[in-house]
């Protein structure tokens, strides 16, 4: 059992209450649901259920409908460890531990599209769909600055656009898409990315014990293979577990 400084920072209510994101199929980040059973499984839940084996508590999944809603509620008191790609955005709001995952994200580009380079997504008159307030869809924004970004609640509401033409491509990470690609046929993932970064365990801001605690226990799941092993057992055999010790 933790010690109780640890406890009153990293699981306040006597649960530990795991954000996860929820999307129409499974990255380092994103959970599915199990429509026969109604489970949640993914990457982030099997680590936040590992953290909290190791705590000596219980763990909640506290859902959402993407990373940027998880930013959004940190000051909340509504979760207590989350999974979460990085950028500079992103930690104004949370205070990252170490990676677990290196990230690249990119453009899955509908049937129709004329383009076939990332830099090419950069042109007036492209639309390009993805998911409000995440990393990617920020960073795309920024490095696509003429082409006219759609924002969604939902990744599967931005893959029902994508497949209904009322966007060009989606940008979402590169394992997000390859599970994307065959919902929508006819479609292509470029090669090449837009974000190179990675996905990190991360507290709410103001919790320096809580913040240590869970960098210590990702390098130990990086170094016991249990990274690796919940990349493979959801599908995502050619995702690479970040380097030890590497800092967000």
């Amino acid at each position: 059992m933790a010690d109780a400084a640890l406890l009153q920072q990293l699981a306040p209510t006597g649960k530990l209450r795991v954000a996860i994101a929820i999307a129409p199929t499974p990255s380092a980040q994103f959970a599915i649901k199990d429509e026969a059973s109604g489970a949640y499984r993914g990457v982030a839940v099997v680590l936040g259920q590992a953290l909290a084996k190791k705590l000596g508590v219980e763990a909640q999944l506290i859902v959402h409908n993407g990373s940027g809603e998880i930013q959004n509620s940190a000051a909340d008191n509504k979760w207590d460890v989350a999974f979460l790609p990085v950028d500079d955005e992103r930690k104004k709001f949370v205070d990252f531990g170490n990676a677990y995952h290196l990230l690249q994200s990119t453009y899955l580009v509908a049937p129709s599209a004329k383009f076939a380079s990332v830099a090419a997504a950069n042109a007036a008159g492209m639309r390009i769909g993805g998911v409000a307030n995440t990393a990617t869809f920020r960073t795309s924004n920024k490095t696509a600055p003429n082409a006219t970004h759609v924002s969604f609640e939902k990744a599967d509401a931005a893959v029902a656009a994508l497949r209904e033409a009322q966007v060009d491509a989606l940008a979402f990470s590169r394992e997000s898409l390859t599970g994307i690609q065959p919902k929508v046929p006819g479609s292509r993932i470029l090669d090449g990315g837009f974000l190179n970064s990675t996905t990190s365990v991360a507290v709410p801001k103001g919790k320096p014990v809580a913040l240590a605690y869970v960098t210590a226990f990702i390098e130990e799941a990086k170094a016991a293979g249990l990274v690796r092993k919940a990349f493979d057992e959801m599908g995502l055999k050619t995702s690479q577990v970040a380097p030890a010790g590497m800092k967000s």
